[in-house]
């Protein structure tokens, strides 16, 4: 079984505006509202891939129940713990000459919703796919992840991170299946620049050796690299197309990624699955579909 967990799910509210003017009444002339939050791309884009799953996390007030519901809608089966202080985030983003996101705090998590997370992580069993992605509230201890995962350790559940600096960098001791960083991310995490395919390489068998198993490395327009457990690498130039949107690819990547490892067990095939997976996701409006994955697969 595949789940996924986000700690701050929230209500993506999406206009577009031909010119934004601050001080002045603007208005769109597109809206729509999507459930947000890394976690839960991942988990409409795995089941867009035929992949059941289970998305987890903290939800709150008639948000809440709306994020819930629009997660129904796409078939993914939704087991929040439901937060009785606050509600969950509405994040505004407007799409003009420039983009400009607004986003919301989220609810007031407990101990004891914590206490709930643990629960449900604590009926996984070998073999199950754990996705941890995005940032951690304020409400959260700063160190969710390394808890999570010390939680887990030991007991063959293969959990892929995405998240960046110090919050990856803590995990890699409780050697994740799989980190997704993209080249800015790396570069960040050891003060340096990347800029192409070959510098990542060096950089990405560091993080292997503080721990992680598998790295996944995004570049946007200039593809990906991937380098195995087993030492192999592997280099991809980025399917052709036309970038309508890219919020959600790199999410898209991951569940790809994913997806390709249980279909086929070979990694590298599930690398080329990643990158068209997040790929058809920046060439679309919405999420990847299996159609189009196939489609840019194809390609390669």
């Amino acid at each position: 079984m595949i789940y996924t967990v986000t700690f701050n799910p929230s209500l993506d509210y999406i206009v577009r505006v031909k010119d934004l003017k601050l001080g002045q009444v603007n208005r769109v002339y597109y809206e729509n509202i999507l459930p947000g939050g890394k976690g839960i791309n991942v988990s409409i884009v795995l089941k867009n891939l035929g992949h059941d799953n289970t998305a987890l996390g903290f939800t709150a007030g008639f948000t809440g129940r709306e994020i819930a519901a629009s997660m129904e809608k796409y078939g993914v089966t939704c087991d929040f713990i439901e937060v009785a202080e606050g509600m969950s985030r509405i994040n505004v983003k407007v799409k003009s000459n420039e983009e400009s996101e607004i986003n919301g705090l989220g609810p007031q998590i407990a101990d004891a919703d914590i206490e709930a997370l643990y629960a449900k992580l604590d009926a996984l069993k070998e073999g199950d796919y754990l996705v941890i992605a995005g940032s951690v509230p304020s409400t959260l201890p700063g160190d969710m992840y390394e808890r999570i995962m010390g939680r887990l350790d030991g007991r063959g559940i293969n959990i892929a991170v995405d998240a960046e600096r110090d919050l990856l960098t803590r995990v890699l001791p409780y050697h994740p299946f799989v980190i997704k960083p993209n080249n800015h991310e790396l570069g960040d995490i050891f003060g340096v620049t990347l800029k192409t395919k070959d510098e990542v390489v060096p950089y990405a068998k560091k993080l292997q050796e503080q721990g992680a198993r598998n790295v996944l490395i995004s570049m946007a327009g200039e593809g990906a690299v991937f380098v195995s457990e087993d030492g192999e690498v592997v280099k991809s130039e980025a399917p052709k197309g036309t970038v309508v949107n890219s919020v959600g690819a790199g999410d898209s990547m991951v569940a790809g990624f994913v997806a390709g490892a249980i279909e086929t067990g070979d990694y590298a095939q599930a690398f080329r699955m990643g990158l068209c997976t997040g790929s058809a996701s920046a060439f679309s409006p919405d999420l990847a579909t299996r159609p189009e994955v196939e489609a840019l697969l194809a390609t390669l």
